[in-house]
């Protein structure tokens, strides 16, 4: 703990004197950070900087309301779709956000009004196969064999009328 401060003697000149004798002392010598730039400097104030940084160094995030994390689902699915190892793979993956998209139109989501359109299963097939040349792609793997339904129960139904 420090001496008190004397009277008569101003809070600057003080201060002042403690911080001298402190460096004078080494006190100050090897801190950690030295010559490197205060962390924030240039930037506008942010009164929250430090729930920020509490937050990036623990690995947390705010929640999203539904209407924004659909739409960060959304540009997730793309990005994990042009990553996809195969067509079928990445037009899945897409597939299943559009069903998700399409639950949303259904019910209320929190969070700001955003209409959220579907994602152009197309359009993106295309690019991964833009991404992916026809001869680095994996050979397709057969899958079993589609079963084909057979029309004449709907024809032998009974008109009414």
């Amino acid at each position: 703990m420090t001496e008190r401060k004397p009277p008569g003697v101003s809070f600057e000149t003080w201060i002042d004197r403690q911080i001298r004798e402190a460096a004078e002392r080494g006190e100050f010598d090897n801190l950690p950070g030295t010559g490197k730039p205060l962390p924030g400097e240039g930037k506008p104030h942010d009164e929250m900087w430090w729930i920020k940084q509490k937050m990036l160094e623990e690995n947390l995030a705010f929640p999203l309301p539904g209407t924004l994390a659909l739409r960060k689902e959304a540009e997730e699915a793309v990005a994990e779709a042009m990553g996809a190892r195969t067509e079928a793979e990445a037009r899945a993956i897409v597939d299943g956000m559009n069903d998700r998209i399409r639950e949303s139109y259904a019910r209320p989501l929190s969070g700001p009004p955003l209409f959220q359109p579907l994602i152009d299963v197309e359009k993106t097939v295309a690019d991964w196969r833009a991404l992916h040349p026809a001869e680095e792609r994996p050979a397709p793997v057969p899958g079993p064999p589609r079963e084909r339904r057979s029309l004449l129960p709907f024809f032998r139904r009974k008109r009414r009328g």
